[in-house]
């Protein structure tokens, strides 16, 4: 799946009228799906990451989804746990530089202006429509980028995994 088509998918899951998938979730699962990892459909994982961690403001969900997903992917094609868990952190931190970069912030608080922890704040977010451009720009980013980072460092990799991400 080409960068744009991962976008595309994010953009198909996250915008859906059903409203099943938060930040992380749709960041998880289009990786999850980019990278051919089994169950890819299934966002459990990342279920308690939306809204910066749990509603906190925290980490953007986006980036957190992503982590997910290159941490399932490096456990996965690298047998040496920690050399996977080597792997997994750097794109990750990758990623999380380029974002911020890019927005101005990781923290979900900052992004979207919003304190989710206060009543009827996420409301408010959801009636201003803000989650249909800002946040699916930053996960439109977050998969974009990740799997540029992930393929480039299976590319530079001394030895490289038995199979490549698709």
């Amino acid at each position: 799946m080409a960068a744009g088509d991962v976008q595309q998918r994010a953009r198909d899951l996250f915008l859906d009228d059903a409203n099943t998938f938060g930040c992380a979730e749709t960041a998880l699962v289009v990786l999850q799906e980019h990278f051919a990892l089994p169950d890819a459909g299934n966002s459990s994982a990342a279920m308690a990451l939306n809204g910066g961690i749990a509603y906190s403001g925290g980490m953007c969900g986006a980036v957190t989804g992503a982590a997910l997903a290159a941490g399932l992917l490096a456990g996965r094609l690298i047998p040496d746990h920690l050399r996977a868990k080597a792997e997994a952190r750097r794109v990750a931190q990758a990623l999380l530089a380029e974002f911020t970069a890019e927005f101005g912030s990781s923290d979900c608080r900052r992004l979207t202006g919003y304190d989710f922890t206060q009543p009827g704040e996420h409301h408010r977010f959801i009636e201003s429509g803000i989650w249909r451009e800002a946040c699916l720009r930053q996960i439109e980013f977050a998969v974009g980028r990740m799997g540029r980072l992930v393929a480039a460092a299976w590319e530079a990799a001394p030895s490289p995994p038995t199979s490549a991400p698709a």
